[in-house]
């Protein structure tokens, strides 16, 4: 039996456990690793590999590190190895015609949403910020459009809404994982036709903005909660906060909702000496850990004794 020849495309978290398992699979011959190049990060300036190129370094596999793989000479690399399949997840480039049509079984995604629901480049984001009841994964193949080709393969993951972003992305790797070797093999073999997208259904979602993540405390305590969990770790649900004559900016960590707690949007309520209450639209929220600007994350007890019983107030995102 011949093994199928894979090679892989990806950088971020969700990708490592897929290509572990791509490089471990009997059936699978990972012909290749291709990754984002090293970036500067820090205040040094120091060069760090993606999540994906640590995972080859650590597994002793030479990742390929192209700024772009439509060059004509990534692409010679890349025929010379005759890969029947290119499996991209989390990727960070746009493929061209000329890579695409390459492999003999084309460009299977694994893209992180039940398409054709959330397009684009953050739906594990946008499945959290819209409290959505479940999300999952496709295996989907690639075509020019964005996350608009064929589905050939879904697999669902329930929410219970409290999910953070982090913790979700590398749950929804872990579950694209376990399925690897059979859904690409079975794509191979014609086991999972591929299934056109209803675009009647279709969302799209962008990259995310530093600005999305200002807090309106006229919203409902569920939909901030949501905010906070949706943008952990980056860039944070943040909000400006007051504190006597001086403003700044605070970043919520973990709340709890208090849905029958009654304060004026932006009010800050301390009823004792360990609990921090936020009025929003609709209920409260229980700030259960922040990050002060120029500061650590702290708990909000630490938090608290840090204030020395000055009053704080939250201003509106306006």
């Amino acid at each position: 039996m011949n093994k199928l020849k894979i090679y892989f495309l990806g950088s971020g978290e969700i990708a490592v456990p897929v290509l572990r398992a791509c490089s471990k699979a009997q059936t699978i011959d990972l012909v290749g690793v291709g990754t984002q190049p090293d970036r500067a990060a820090g205040r040094r300036g120091k060069l760090v590999a993606t999540p994906v190129g640590r995972a080859a370094a650590e597994a002793g596999l030479l990742a390929d590190k192209p700024e772009s793989v439509n060059t004509p000479e990534f692409l010679e690399k890349l025929r010379s190895l005759a890969p029947d399949m290119v499996v991209v997840v989390s990727f960070g480039q746009l493929l061209r015609e000329d890579l695409l049509s390459l492999p003999r079984l084309g460009c299977v995604n694994v893209h992180a949403s039940l398409l054709p629901k959330y397009r684009g480049a953050s739906p594990i984001v946008q499945a959290v910020l819209n409290r959505d009841a479940s999300t999952g994964v496709c295996f989907m193949r690639m075509e020019r459009g964005l996350d608009t080709g064929a589905v050939y393969r879904t697999l669902e993951y329930p929410l219970d809404g409290s999910e953070y972003a982090d913790a979700l992305e590398l749950a929804l790797g872990e579950l694209a994982a376990a399925h690897a070797e059979e859904a690409l093999t079975g794509i191979a073999d014609g086991k999972y036709p591929p299934v056109v997208q209803d675009e009647s259904r279709a969302t799209k979602c962008g990259k995310i903005r530093k600005e999305d993540s200002w807090i309106d405390w006229r919203r409902s305590a569920e939909e901030i909660d949501a905010m906070v969990r949706a943008y952990h770790p980056w860039p944070g649900a943040r909000s400006r906060m007051r504190r006597g004559a001086v403003e700044a900016v605070l970043t919520l960590r973990r709340v709890e909702v208090r849905p029958d707690c009654l304060i004026t949007p932006g009010e800050v309520s301390v009823p004792d000496r360990k609990t921090l209450l936020v009025g929003c639209g609709e209920g409260a929220l229980k700030i259960l850990e922040v990050t002060p600007e120029n500061s650590k994350t702290m708990d909000a007890v630490s938090f608290l004794n840090g204030l020395r019983g000055e009053k704080i107030g939250f201003l509106p995102r306006d």
